[in-house]
């Protein structure tokens, strides 16, 4: 009884450890996962660059996607397009179509 007192506040620091850092990323990592996985023509992105445009094809050889921005087609890696901006770039287009049926 006196060995597992000794080792119950490593074992409590592994827990919040795991539920509080590794966890998290692991569900961020699978959500990123399915958003590069769920991409399709005509989607606006944003990269983490800071890069804004619309997807307009796939290259499946290179891993990539070419992007139709401002200054013309770009080729950028699937891992280099940001979730979370993406989704506050498409966000408002969302609601503001939604106002417009009501």
């Amino acid at each position: 009884m006196d060995q597992i007192q000794q080792f119950l506040p490593l074992i409590l620091m592994f827990a919040v450890v795991y539920f509080f850092m590794i966890r998290p990323q692991m569900k961020k990592a699978k959500q990123e996962k399915n958003f590069i996985k769920e991409l399709k023509r005509g989607d606006r992105i944003v990269t983490k660059s800071g890069m804004h445009g619309k997807i307009i094809d796939f290259s499946d050889k290179n891993n990539a996607v070419i992007i139709e921005t401002g200054a013309g087609k770009i080729t950028f890696d699937k891992s280099s397009i940001s979730l979370e901006m993406s989704q506050k770039l498409n966000e408002p287009a969302k609601t503001e179509k939604e106002e417009k049926k009501k």
